[in-house]
């Protein structure tokens, strides 16, 4: 099985970045936790900060994956385009945010991405990504997309 794992903006300063909100471990430092949790998942992990890459990306993994688990940071609240890459690929997305987006700033609240994902965990810092790895392994294993 694989499942890539897509990052949008700012979250190459994992670690770094408001360690208040999001930690104090990288985003490298976190992948190597799931490759040893997961050992038979073949995990892909891809980051940018632009929008456009994100999208090719999705459209370049999107067919040939098993899933993808997005956080597409800010660009989650404003991208129609990488919304519209969603619905056109054929691997389950699902949604993942570090920190709760309802309890966050108003402009937070409403995820443009989430309509045509899978599903979305927020709220539980790294380990939001460990829920959507085990909730793609559930729905893959029991073919329920």
């Amino acid at each position: 099985m694989i499942i890539e794992i897509i990052n949008g903006p700012n979250l190459n300063l994992l670690g770094t970045r408001e360690p208040e909100k999001y930690g104090h471990s990288s985003f490298e430092d976190y992948l190597l936790v799931l490759k040893s949790r997961f050992p038979d998942i073949g995990f892909k992990y891809y980051q940018s900060n632009t929008e456009g890459e994100i999208i090719n990306e999705i459209q370049k993994t999107g067919f040939s994956s098993d899933g993808i688990i997005l956080n597409a940071g800010g660009y989650t609240h404003t991208s129609v385009s990488i919304t519209d890459a969603i619905a056109a690929v054929k691997a389950p997305v699902i949604e993942v945010h570090i920190t709760n987006i309802s309890a966050r700033e108003d402009f937070r609240h409403t995820s443009l991405i989430g309509r045509n994902c899978l599903g979305s965990i927020s709220g539980f810092g790294l380990d939001s990504y460990r829920l959507a790895v085990e909730a793609l392994i559930e729905i893959i294993k029991t073919k329920k997309i």
